[in-house]
């Protein structure tokens, strides 16, 4: 076959950069918006990931369309593999960042003790391909975690989480061109890709008065697919990314023994600075902008509130889109209860659970009041759900009481 990759040029990183952020909003939409839930959306992704993978395997070259389809489908399933392991199993994100690099660099040495070779350059057998979708679909599941768990350390606005994942690729790029092994430059890229392209998508879909654009996951998706739309639709009649052509003029490093091992001690020295400069960062007095994996953190909630005092705080103090997303979970549940779908309301609450911790952060400081008045109701709603023998009439009337604080 030629090969089935494109040629590492810009065009590559700006693209691949497009399809992590339209996967991470459009996977929000699809999940929390639409209510789907997170489970059926990753199943769903799982099914269409299969389907778009056969047809990129059975193509006999490089293909613009089918591969960065491929690589827009398998950015999201990645995702929703992380959030899984977090939200459903709990397993926390230092875990889950550790097994995934371990699982990649088990790849890595599986490919190279069968092919001799991990350069995207000689993508040109079935194997070969194999080896590197199963690594993207790593990669993107490790970057996931990692870029969460630098959330979860730091509690970095999306604006600002953007910069260090931008600094370490510039750094990459940098060393790349004074000479650095170009497979693990190339690999590093990839992988510091994928928190960017997630932290660019919070920024552009959270509320402002979230730290965000305020544009919202469906309109920062339409926007983005639509570069993405444009950006394959011209390298599929320029061609500037097939390997054949561009390497007539590709920049080719002088990467001599003496600049490799250099520049990986450059490599080396800014991971540990990164790890000093995530360790100051916890260290310093913050919330988390994720789910917490212990206890969650007291807050001075004063003289407790009333129904109807909760229910005026959560209407000024909490963002509507947060609000109506919680609505709509605790809607859809309860009408599953109702039509004895008991298997499908535990299966959707679970998501109420997830988008309540995930905004955790963000909402206990407008008002400690209505977050822990709110807390305690969405724990009765879960208790009933989740009850071993669980009843119709408790399960309706937690959930009808929230709705009332909800609005």
């Amino acid at each position: 076959m030629l090969n089935k990759v494109p040629e590492v040029v810009l065009w590559f990183w700006v693209i691949k950069i497009l399809c992590t952020t339209v996967g991470e909003s459009f996977a929000d939409w699809i999940n929390m918006t639409l209510g789907v839930g997170l489970v059926n959306t990753a199943i769903l992704f799982t099914v269409i990931f299969v389907v778009v993978l056969a047809v990129q395997m059975r193509l006999r070259r490089y293909v613009p369309a089918a591969y960065w389809l491929t690589v827009v489908v398998v950015s999201v399933t990645g995702t929703l593999y992380t959030d899984i392991l977090t939200d459903r199993a709990g397993v926390p994100l230092w875990i889950s960042t550790t097994v995934f690099s371990v699982l990649l660099a088990g790849t890595f040495a599986v490919w190279y003790a069968r092919e001799r070779t991990l350069s995207i350059h000689s993508i040109v057998t079935t194997p070969r391909e194999g080896f590197y979708w199963f690594a993207v679909l790593v990669t993107f599941a490790l970057g996931t975690a990692t870029g969460d768990w630098t959330l979860e350390l730091t509690g970095w606005g999306p604006g600002l989480s953007i910069l260090l994942p931008l600094g370490l690729i510039a750094l990459v790029t940098v060393l790349w061109r004074f000479g650095a092994d170009p497979v693990l430059s190339f690999w590093i890229a990839y992988i510091l890709t994928r928190p960017l392209g997630a932290n660019i998508g919070d920024w552009f879909g959270l509320p402002k008065d979230e730290q965000g654009l305020g544009i919202g996951v469906f309109g920062t998706s339409l926007i983005f697919l639509g570069a993405i739309l444009a950006t394959v639709v011209y390298l599929s009649i320029s061609r500037a990314d097939v390997i054949e052509q561009a390497e007539e003029t590709a920049y080719v490093p002088d990467t001599s023994p003496q600049r490799r091992r250099a520049t990986l001690g450059v490599m080396v020295a800014a991971a540990i600075a990164t790890v000093g400069l995530l360790a100051w960062a916890n260290a310093e007095p913050h919330t988390s902008s994720l789910a917490d994996e212990g206890p969650a953190p007291s807050c001075d909630a004063g003289t407790p509130l009333d129904q109807g005092q909760a229910t005026t705080k959560v209407a000024a103090d909490f963002p509507a889109s947060s609000v109506e997303r919680y609505r709509t979970i605790v809607q859809d549940t309860q009408h599953l209860v109702n039509s004895g779908d008991q298997q499908g309301a535990q299966s959707l609450i679970s998501d109420l659970e997830s988008a309540w911790d995930a905004d955790q952060g963000s909402l206990l400081p407008k008002s400690c009041q209505a977050w822990t008045f709110v807390d305690s109701q969405i724990d009765d709603v879960l208790s009933s759900v989740r009850a071993s023998s669980p009843d119709r009439a408790a399960e309706d009337q937690a959930m009808t009481t929230l709705l009332t604080t909800l609005g």
